[in-house]
């Protein structure tokens, strides 16, 4: 399970002015995410969804409060005041900074990642790309490329092992990113706006896949997109963020059993109440803002 206790961000920004103010991405989000669900997280651009998934993911810190994954606490919030450093310093004073970043301000190994451009290596060849992560995750070399080739093969990549992504069509280049997230076998995938840079069919083609390897696996999934129909179509709950900063404005539960025909009733039903709640809340965004 993945829970969010009360997590806001805070950032310091200049103003054309150049005068430095604060901006609130996301403000006391509190959610809980049970294991083997896809969630996705919706709502108008610049309302706190990819840093409030970055936090989840260990990327970022909270100003405040905590995300769990499984109990373990994926990363605490940075310290804001001076009492709040020196308890810090005293919580690490017998570990060196080195210690301190390798043991406890890291991402834990069970969260993977996979962003809108892919995040693969250029230089590197897609066995390479797999392999290289799964060396980063401390698999001995023997098991790399057994590994590697599984999920490979899983995405149906295994023709293309050699090729680099230069050489490979947009989809292809998702599947590696796939195949990437799911050699290092985690317990959640957190994925931002994932099919944003292909076209219909094939982001149609990408989703079907997407369900396939995750059916039965109890892979917990979180995603952010902006597109309506393919967070109905895939997701188990919906969850709505309000216009900055960040919170939940509504939650929608579709329980349309899978495989789900995207033309279903209820499906239609769920995307057009959520069409005229984002474009109320985009209409009328001036009345949250802060």
């Amino acid at each position: 399970m993945i829970e969010a206790r009360r997590i806001s961000k805070f950032f310091s920004i200049v103003n054309k002015e150049g005068i430095a103010e604060g901006l609130t991405a996301c403000l006391s989000v509190t959610l809980s995410i049970e294991k083997g669900k896809i969630i996705t997280l919706l709502g108008p651009s610049g309302c706190g969804k990819s840093t409030f998934l970055e936090i989840l993911a260990g990327l970022q810190a909270p100003s405040e409060g905590e995300v769990f994954i499984d109990g373990v606490r994926v990363l605490e919030p940075l310290p804001s005041t001076r009492a709040e450093m020196d308890a810090y310093r005293k919580r690490y004073r017998f570990l060196s900074p080195l210690a301190n970043d390798l043991f406890r301000d890291r991402p834990k190994h069970d969260i993977a990642m996979i962003f809108q451009d892919y995040a693969v290596f250029p230089w590197m060849t897609v066995l390479q790309n797999v392999t290289f992560t799964l060396k980063l995750r401390g698999l001995r070399r023997a098991e790399r490329e057994k590994q590697a080739l599984f999920y490979l093969n899983k995405v149906g990549l295994g023709a293309s092992l050699h090729k680099y992504p230069s050489q490979l069509s947009g989809g292809m280049r998702q599947r590696l990113a796939f195949a990437r997230a799911l050699s290092v076998e985690p317990k959640a995938i957190l994925m931002d706006e994932p099919f944003a840079a292909v076209d219909l069919l094939t982001r149609e083609r990408l989703q079907d896949d997407l369900l396939k390897l995750l059916d039965s696996s109890g892979i917990t999934i979180v995603i952010v997109t902006h597109d309506v129909a393919e967070a109905a179509y895939l997701s188990d709950e919906i969850i709505i963020f309000s216009p900055s900063p960040g919170t939940i404005r509504n939650r929608f539960t579709i329980d349309v059993p899978r495989p789900r025909r995207r033309d279903h009733p209820e499906l239609a039903d769920i995307q057009e109440r959520i069409s005229r709640l984002l474009k109320y809340d985009i209409d009328n965004e001036s009345e949250y803002s802060i």
